[in-house]
């Protein structure tokens, strides 16, 4: 009795195998979906129920403060390409122009607006987003159509999954209003942050898990409560907290004067 295989039985085992394994990788990937929108569902529910009280007082000051509507809603590009309209609390006057990338000292802020900026309290709406699954608690940050226009290849990967309410965007660039350029804020977004925030949100395509999204979300509670700067390394996704940078130390002449 011949045991031997011969070559195209070989093969054809080795394509099995292979297809088994595809199979595999995906069902898991499937699964791993699945619990990552169960896990949206409960926590953004309870978060919604929890802060009702403080939602409700952010409402009532903002209409107190200034004219207009409550929440804003702002255009960006969703899951797959689909228009998302991404919910906020409103923070600019009514109807005011403007470039759409926003400086921490903007003029069209309300009293009310500023502190939610600071405080990124106007980024709780988005949990109903999450809720409806628009949007999801971990993922790329949701950006404006006429840059997603810029990286169109990138974004053709980025968008293969939900944005997300907080991620590695979103903590290594906190205070992205305080980095612009005051003078030409477009331009200094384009060239300079705008690519940094595709090749991260990039990293956390191909590097995204359930347990990399709970770190994620560790983190962004350090950065909320402990008032925390968040460090993302660019080469891997390690987070840390971010330490300040050490001022060069001034030379002092021998007699202790400095030179006026």
């Amino acid at each position: 009795m011949n045991h031997s295989m011969s070559a195209g039985e070989r093969a054809g085992s080795e394509g099995r195998g292979g297809s088994m394994g595809a199979i595999r990788r995906r069902a898991s990937r499937v699964q791993s979906v699945d619990a990552k929108r169960l896990i949206d569902i409960a926590v953004a529910g309870v978060f919604l129920l929890v802060l009702m009280p403080l939602l409700l007082v952010i409402a009532a000051a903002i209409r107190i403060d200034s004219r207009g509507p409550i929440f804003f809603r702002c255009r960006r590009v969703g899951f797959r390409g689909t228009e998302l309209q991404m919910l906020k609390f409103r923070k600019m006057r009514d109807g005011a122009p403007g470039e759409a990338v926003t400086l921490s000292t903007d003029e069209r802020f309300t009293s009310v607006g500023r502190v939610l900026a600071k405080t990124k309290l106007d980024e709780l709406p988005q949990l109903w987003n999450v809720l409806k699954g628009e949007m999801t608690l971990v993922g790329p940050r949701p950006e404006d159509p006429q840059f997603v226009a810029l990286r169109s290849d990138d974004y053709a990967t980025i968008l293969t999954v939900k944005p997300g309410m907080t991620g590695f965007c979103q903590l290594a660039f906190t205070k992205e209003g305080d980095l612009l350029d005051r003078d030409d804020r477009i331009r200094d977004y384009v060239e300079r942050l705008f690519p940094q925030k595709v090749a991260l949100d990039l990293l956390y395509v191909n590097r995204r898990s359930l347990l990399l999204d709970l770190r994620i979300l560790v983190w962004t509670s350090a950065a909320v409560l402990g008032r925390r700067d968040i460090a993302v390394d660019r080469s891997n996704g390690a987070l840390g907290v971010r330490r300040p940078r050490r001022e060069a130390p001034v030379s002092v002449p021998a007699g202790g004067v400095l030179d006026q």
